[in-house]
């Protein structure tokens, strides 16, 4: 079953929060309505949905890194089941043999979470119904930055496939690059194609690709900058253009910031900034590689873990680690600046997405 109106939260157990937070979204207004908890996977930071919607996997953001899958078939408004809006897990949670998985994307029958803190990428199979199998394989990372309390290893932070689900890419905020590599749908194993260097100290944290394909932008952690990067789906090539930076110059507080969203029209990139706890907006020009800062939008909340767009593209949404709530704001259409329209409490969150 597929519901566009339907929301899941994920959040840290270990710093208060309630596991997975099942919420109705109203499509018109943005706003979030809670209607139900889980609370049997530790740390769910971060979600995915498969692309039919029926399943939910979440990692374990532990040092005994788990993921776990649950049946969403009986979530939703007209859900046929007895207890609607229940989320159940499919089997058991299955170790990803790394420390701290904090991201994971679905590929061609397959699972795959970046470890933090074994900078290394892991792959699980799929079932036929969805649940996870043992790992299959699992991508080491290798080298450091010069960040010493950052950067003494890999920390692989995030992995996602190309626009054209060939290739695999996965951000190292440890060794200041994205690690490029292709999997082997038959063995479960990936093969390592390239690597991209981005400037020594950036701390890369999360992509995201420009709807049109050819561009990417990654969000640097440990220096309030995106890079931007040309992408060749055609031969697997990552190539950094420039670096803008996300806030104005006279803002003194250290940054840490979290994501960076595109606009579904391409013309606006949105970016998470913790410490400031605000939002940038950023304009861009008709080749893509010129981003321009907008102006910044405080909100209310309180270290932005990760910011989303909702279903219609009209309202974004902010994971709010440390004031423990989930934020829509309705973005102009015609500026791309964001407003406040309503908040969710979500103790601890750390990601939504939709489906």
């Amino acid at each position: 079953m597929r519901n566009d109106r339907r929301a899941f939260i994920g959040s840290f157990t270990s710093s208060g929060g309630r596991g997975i937070i099942v919420a109705e979204v109203d499509e018109a207004t943005g706003a979030l309505q809670e209607r139900s908890v889980t609370d049997v996977v530790a740390n769910p930071s971060f979600l995915t949905l498969s692309p039919d919607g029926t399943v939910l996997y979440a990692v374990s953001e532990d040092d005994d890194g788990a993921a776990a899958a649950f049946s969403t078939s009986g979530v939703g408004a007209g859900a046929d089941d007895e207890e609607p809006w229940t989320l159940r897990l499919l089997g058991e949670q299955v170790p990803v043999g790394a420390a701290v998985p904090t991201h994971l994307t679905l590929t061609a029958g397959h699972l795959l979470t970046a470890n933090y803190g074994s900078g290394s990428v892991t792959v699980l199979p799929l079932g036929a119904d969805g649940a996870l199998r043992s790992a299959s394989g699992i991508r080491q990372h290798e080298g450091s930055g010069p960040n010493a309390d950052r950067q003494r290893g890999p920390h692989a932070h995030q992995v996602v496939t190309d626009p054209t689900d060939r290739w695999v890419l996965s951000v190292d905020l440890g060794t200041d690059s994205v690690w490029i590599s292709t999997l082997d749908t038959t063995s479960g194993a990936l093969s390592p194609h390239r690597e991209t260097p981005l400037r020594p100290g950036s701390g890369p944290r999360h992509l995201a690709f420009h709807p049109a394909g050819d561009h990417a932008y990654v969000m640097n952690e440990l220096d309030p900058t995106i890079t931007v990067c040309r992408w060749d789906p055609q031969t697997g090539s990552l190539d950094p253009v420039r670096e803008t930076r996300v806030l104005p110059d006279d803002v003194s507080v250290q940054s840490y910031a979290s994501e960076v969203v595109p606009s579904i029209d391409g013309r606006f990139v949105w970016t998470a900034n913790r410490g400031p706890d605000s939002i940038s907006v950023l304009a861009l020009d008709p080749t893509y590689e010129h981003p321009q800062l907008i102006t910044t939008v405080e909100y209310g909340g309180r270290w932005p873990r990760h910011l989303t767009l909702g279903p219609t593209g009209r309202h974004l949404y902010v994971s709010d680690e440390y004031s423990g709530d989930v934020t829509w704001l309705d973005i102009d259409p015609d500026t791309g600046v964001p407003s406040v329209a309503g908040s969710l409490p979500a103790p601890a969150a750390s990601c939504v997405v939709f489906g």
